[in-house]
């Protein structure tokens, strides 16, 4: 494996003639030591847009300063379940911060996220987690993104049931479910409410079988493709440094997996985003 500063590239980057929709990226993190020129190669090479997603405030801050860099860069902003643990103000005030920024910025702003609910530390490893907190962020976030029109981008991690419970109770919020993991069934159920599914190079992992699966079947006009840039680089470059370039192996993945292209898989895609998105171009 390559050391943890390493960016690579894969070859067929420079061999297919597309343009891509990366529809959930994390460019301001410290992973990534020089993020500008790696965008400015990206943005040649044929990446048409990237949302960069903030996990709170700060971060979402962040995003839109290197947004106010690239036109073809939007902005995520919102609090991460993972991170509301960290946050030591209340609910309603650090959710007020998100509310503030967005209103703000409202020209590169185009989703509230990455929200959502994280069971896994604790079903896997048994560290406290407290389950009514990130509710509790959660509920507040979906109530402001059907307050300022926006659409949601949802991290669910191993609590599944709790958050398609929660997002019944907003049935106005639409968005997308980012890197999904879940079952096909509640895929189906989330769908039917107006969200999105979006797939990351989970699906190119040797068991990533059932993922696959869910893949398959998704209606044409509810797919989106994501890296969650630096994290799930596909394979071969599992465990590396992932960016908005070795999307064109997700996006080849899933097009094997779908009998489709991976030229009409990224316009797919593309358009998907910009409609979810709501962007003009």
């Amino acid at each position: 494996m390559n050391s943890d500063s390493e960016i690579r590239f894969p070859p067929e980057l420079g061999k297919v003639n597309v343009r891509w929709f990366d529809t959930h990226a994390h460019y301001w993190d410290k992973k990534i030591q020089d993020p500008y020129p790696l965008l400015d190669r990206l943005f040649e090479s044929g990446l048409e847009h990237v949302v960069n997603v903030g996990t709170t405030a700060d971060t979402s801050r962040q995003c839109l300063q290197m947004a106010d860099r690239f036109p073809q860069m939007y902005v995520a902003a919102g609090i991460h379940p993972e991170d509301c643990h960290a946050l030591e103000g209340r609910v309603e005030d650090e959710v007020e911060q998100i509310r503030n920024l967005i209103q703000s910025r409202r020209d590169k702003v185009v989703a509230l996220g990455e929200i959502g609910l994280d069971y896994y530390w604790q079903t896997n490893y048994g560290k406290p987690l407290d389950k009514p907190l990130e509710k509790a962020y959660f509920d507040a976030q979906l109530s402001l993104a059907e307050e300022l029109d926006l659409p949601v981008i949802i991290h669910d991690r191993e609590a599944h049931g709790d958050c398609a419970e929660i997002l019944k109770a907003h049935p106005g919020v639409t968005g997308v479910l980012h890197s999904y993991s879940g079952s096909r069934e509640t895929a189906r159920e989330l769908i039917k409410q107006g969200f999105f599914v979006s797939f990351s190079g989970v699906i190119t992992f040797k068991n990533a079988a059932r993922v696959a699966e869910v893949v398959r079947e998704i209606p044409d006009e509810r797919i989106l493709a994501e890296t969650d840039c630096p994290y799930l680089a596909p394979v071969p470059y599992r465990g590396e440094i992932n960016h908005s370039g070795m999307m064109i192996l997700t996006l080849d993945a899933m097009a094997r997996i779908r009998g489709s292209t991976l030229e009409k898989t990224a316009a797919l895609t593309l358009e998907n985003g910009r409609r979810l998105f709501r962007l003009k171009t």
